[in-house]
């Protein structure tokens, strides 16, 4: 039986907001093995019934069933409508599926312009404070409805309302650009939400990044003065007439209850100020005030078609604490991102006052030290009209304990939730073994993920920081392509990086870019955090072999390695603030930065990124351009060979990421290799085989152990259990990765507060390694998006079993390997339409084929394998 069981479009299940190019790709099932596609057919059809075909394929041949590309500018040309797509296909059995069948809605397409205007109903007075304010507009639908569509966008933050029910489920909206060069909108259908005759659309507005306070600068009015609410609606009538109500002076606005809210510090709201009827139809406006209109290029709207954010979970308190000093603290038992929602029975007056915070003190009391200026404070005044309910509107914090400074009656544990907020993203992998430790790793890396992807790639969601720093990103991304589906997540960023890049090519150090209004030459053109130019658009392409990233990114690309080239002087680059390998443990006392010269990490970054640059180039067809950049590739290595090696092969820098760098990075010359890896090891040895390696040799180390034959090594130094290692902070009680090593010190005391993160995912990039290595699921550089992978498992470290599952664009791949003595059984899941080659390393003899042909290379068997379920059974060569 052979079935398609999911399309996606641009990487996304029906995707709301598209405006141009389709990328398409669906999921096979079949019950034989070893199955390919050998023909499809699409097609794009304008009705539900199936009868207007706008577009067919017809039979194509072909094994493709990914990254199908098709530009629907001349095809689906209304807006906000809803489009069809149907696939079918036929397999090497000869068998042919059913049509399966999703859709897709629209965009406001370039036909029809932005028509509403962006409406304030802020003060003056409002300028240096961030309220949130009301605003409401009554209308009529005059007809039988057939459908409505609500765009909706700010310059700061909103949620709207239909008739008093909330529009869709995202928080957070629009989210966070630079609002001057690119703004987000978000696009609902609402026809449900309507009735006939008198309806009433309104919205909270709040200032968010646009005029909050952004960056430990504290910088408000970063964006503009004043919060500001545009959208339109459009009603579609069933005689085939249409409508649209839009944002303009017609609108009437108040302030509202939510007398203070603000990224960092929190919110305070007055339920006392409370007046429910205000989204309803039939409220007195009296009172009410005129709006007016802010200034806002509206050809720099642009459609977000996923990846918004939402309450992705809700957690309840594991325990309800007094401290040493008497303070009640609710205990979540996980380090998130998100709000506390909570239920209260008060008097008009009294209050709630919560402060959220990531840890105790050594003492067991409340600490916030490490939150610097940000107070993630939480005031709710309640009216006395019975049991109140609240949860925030346009702040978030990160936190898994909170302090109950204030509340009328008994703290009771069910009276509080906490709710977890992150970006939508489907989760498509998973790693697990019979370590309990790493086990809880990998969790900690899994909630480092979800709690620094509240709309932007972050740093840390806790502290008055909760910036987009390139170099986190560049470091961990590979990791997050494997745990989430983080396309359009990553996408959307990129496209506000270029945007950000400065002229000369330079790329700024946080993305949005928030720290240039204080020092416009300094934070930009950071080796090993500019990259991400280069490495996240790699990553991606990799991870799905999509291409049009790479063409989307592609100047932005070219104009950072010109940038770095143009600043290279005998091979060195070193230009503004370089970070080098930021927090390594090597590095002098009380310095952020490591021993090893930023000139050194300067030179080898240029050398790799140039090589993935050429790579790319070749991948898009830019052949002069591949050519052109391989002459720069090769310069750059000639010149790291001359500086850094010395005649007896030796680096001329004796730090553990300078051999980390140099070996991953393919820097090391062939006949010097062995003498690299081996001298590694013994700086290894010399640390009692710990780690000294900091943002930029941290990523790599582990692999560069494993691909060098040095495999007992890299499980002695992961399962390390002091300082400094990963498992020590898991020994700590940490719930997500830490900024440093030793973010809480054996005896219970803190790093530094200024700049202790318990949430700042950077370290936890050994998730990769666990996926490839440990568990054995490695991508296929030369074939991208997983059409061919690797089955390479390792195992060690006295695992009894190891398993890593991943939801590729074809389908569930699954790696399981089980250890009995010397004896391995591997158990295998290949999707359909793809293959994979499965090699067993240090294998003596295949005891059980699975109905495979393996072939013995030097220690190594090896086999091709199809689609299906594969059961294998081999005989280790050592019992390591």
């Amino acid at each position: 039986m052979l079935n398609i069981t999911e399309i996606q479009i641009n990487h996304l299940k029906e995707p709301k907001g598209i405006s141009k190019n389709l990328i398409i790709g669906w999921k096979i099932k079949s019950s034989y093995q070893n199955v390919l596609q050998t023909g499809y057919q699409f097609q794009i059809l304008g009705d539900s019934s199936f009868e207007q075909v706008l577009y067919d394929s017809g039979r194509i041949e072909s094994e493709k069933s990914q990254n199908l590309f098709i530009d629907i500018s001349e095809i689906c040309r209304k807006s906000l409508c809803y489009y069809y797509v149907r696939a079918r296909i036929w397999d090497n059995y000869g068998e042919e599926s059913e049509w399966y069948i999703t859709c897709f809605l629209t965009a406001l397409l370039k036909e029809h312009s932005w028509k509403a205007d962006f409406i304030t109903a802020e003060r003056l007075r409002d300028k240096i404070h961030s309220p949130a304010t009301r605003l409401r507009k009554e209308f009529i639908v005059k007809k039988t409805l057939k459908h409505a569509f609500l765009i909706a966008s700010a310059q700061g933050l909103y949620q709207t309302f239909l008739n008093g029910s909330r529009v869709g489920n995202d928080e957070l909206t629009p989210g966070w650009t630079n609002y001057n060069k690119r703004l987000l909108y978000q696009t609902y259908e609402v026809t449900d939400q309507l009735v006939p005759g008198v309806n009433t659309w309104s919205a909270l507005v709040g200032a968010g990044w646009y005029k909050g306070d952004v960056s430990y600068y504290r910088i408000h009015n970063f964006y503009g003065d004043y919060a500001a609410f545009s959208g339109e609606l459009i009603l579609r009538y069933e005689d085939g007439s249409e409508e649209c109500i839009f944002t303009d002076g017609s609108w009437k606005g108040a302030d509202s209850a939510i007398l203070f809210s603000d990224i960092y510090d929190g919110e305070t709201y007055d339920a006392r100020l409370e007046d429910g009827k205000w989204k309803e139809n039939g409220y007195s406006e009296e009172g009410w005030r005129e709006t007016r209109p802010t200034h806002q290029r509206r050809e720099q709207l642009n459609p977000q078609s996923g990846s918004t954010v939402r309450i992705q979970e809700r957690l309840d308190v594991k325990e309800v604490l007094v401290t040493p000093k008497g303070e009640t603290v609710l205990d979540f038992g996980q380090n998130i991102s998100g709000w506390v929602h909570f239920h209260v029975h008060g008097k008009p007056g009294q209050m709630v006052e919560l402060i959220c915070f990531e840890s105790l003190d050594s003492k067991g009391n409340v600490y916030t030290d490490n939150l610097r200026t940000a107070k993630q404070t939480i005031q709710y005044i309640c009216n006395g009209r019975g049991e109140e309910e609240y949860d925030p509107h346009f702040t978030f914090q990160g936190f898994r304990y909170v302090w109950v400074k204030e509340y009328p009656g008994e703290v009771l544990a069910n009276q509080f939730q906490a709710y977890a907020l992150y970006s939508d993203m489907e989760k498509t992998g998973d790693f697990h073994c019979s370590d309990p430790l790493l086990e809880q790793l990998q969790s900690n890396i899994i909630w480092g993920l979800k709690g620094n992807s509240v709309d932007i790639p972050s740093d840390c969601p806790q502290r008055d920081e909760r910036l987009g720093w390139t170099g986190d990103v560049q470091v961990f991304c590979n990791t997050a392509c494997y745990l989430m589906n983080m396309h359009e997540f990553y996408r959307k960023w990129l496209c506000d990086l270029a945007s950000e890049q400065r002229e000369d090519g330079a790329v700024p150090h946080v993305i949005p870019d928030v720290l240039a209004l204080n020092q416009p030459d300094h934070y930009c053109g950071a080796s090993g955090w500019g990259d991400v130019a280069i490495v996240l658009p790699w990553i991606l392409y990799q991870e799905t072999g999509d291409k049009t990233v790479i063409y989307q990114q592609y100047e932005s690309m070219k104009a950072w390695i010109d940038f770095v080239q143009s600043h290279v002087q005998d091979g060195i680059y070193s230009l503004g603030a370089q970070f080098g390998d930021w927090l390594a443990l090597d590095g002098e006392e009380g310095s952020y930065h490591g021993a090893t010269p930023a000139k050194f990490t300067s030179a080898a970054y240029f050398a790799y990124a140039s090589r993935l640059f050429v790579k790319m180039a070749e991948a898009v067809g830019h052949e002069e351009d591949a050519e052109k950049y391989r002459t720069v590739y090769d310069e750059a290595i000639r010149h790291f060979h001359g500086r850094y090696f010395l005649r007896d092969g030796q680096l001329s820098i004796q730090t553990q990421t300078a051999y980390v760098l140099a070996l991953s990075f393919q820097l090391v010359p062939e006949q010097y290799i062995e003498r690299t890896i081996n001298r590694l090891v013994e700086l290894l040895r010399q640390r009692g085989m710990h780690l000294s390696t900091g943002f930029l040799g941290t990523p790599y180390i582990m692999h560069v152990l494993s691909e060098n034959g040095r495999i007992q090594e890299a499980y002695e130094l992961l399962l390390k259990k002091d300082f400094p290692s990963w498992l020590y902070q898991v020994e700590q009680g940490a719930t997500t990765v830490w900024e440093h090593w030793d973010g809480r010190k054996p005896d219970g005391s803190m790093w530094s507060a200024d700049m202790n993160s318990f949430n700042h995912y950077a370290y936890g990039a050994i998730g990769k390694w666990l996926y490839e290595v440990c568990g054995g699921l490695k991508r296929d550089e030369s074939s991208p998006g997983y059409r061919h992978f690797y089955i390479e498992p390792y195992p060690g470290g006295n695992l009894r079993y190891a398993e890593s599952i991943h939801e590729s664009g074809y389908g569930r791949i699954a790696v399981r390997w089980e250890k009995q003595k010397n004896q391995i059984t591997l158990k295998i899941e290949i999707p359909a339409n793809t293959t994979a080659t499965i090699r067993l390393q240090q294998t003596e003899n295949v005891l059980d084929c699975g109905g495979l042909i393996f072939e013995k290379t030097e220690n190594m068997f090896a086999a091709d394998a199809g689609s299906g379920k594969y059961s294998i059974r081999f005989q280790r060569s050592t019992d390591r």
